[in-house]
């Protein structure tokens, strides 16, 4: 038993440098989503701080505004929309270089902030709603 699984160590070692060496000599960029950015470079904190604790804000920002009524701050779901919303469709949405969609699924995340809110600007056409259920 032994001896086959020293036979696969070089192999393996082979497959692992052949699927992984392409990616990490390109460098970090290369481990990121392909994702539209329609407003690059003028987000409220850096990319790195933004894509660790952007949930973790907009949760304290939803609290504040549940609790004390406080709307239009610095951090909300709206000024995110309104900033990194495609151009050609208004939306955070709809397709794979979406902004918000894109991250999400290429970090396997579940994107639930849109199961309430609206994904387009305020300046897009207002959405269709669908029928009341019985």
């Amino acid at each position: 038993m032994t001896t086959y699984v020293i036979a696969l160590r070089p192999f393996l070692a082979a497959v692992w440098l052949a699927l992984w060496l392409p990616a990490l000599a390109a460098g970090p960029d290369a481990l990121r989503p392909d994702i539209v950015i329609a407003n690059p470079g003028h987000c409220i904190a850096p990319a790195a701080e933004m894509r660790r604790n952007h949930p973790d804000m907009l949760k304290h920002q939803r609290d504040v505004t549940v609790h004390t009524g406080t709307r239009g701050a610095r951090v909300s779901l709206n000024a995110c929309i309104d900033c990194h919303a495609n151009r050609s469709n208004h939306s955070v949405l709809g397709t794979d270089r979406s902004f918000c969609q894109g991250c999400h699924q290429f970090a396997a995340v579940r994107l639930d902030c849109f199961e309430c809110h609206q994904a387009s600007t305020t300046s897009a056409a207002p959405l269709a709603l669908a029928p009341a259920r019985p």
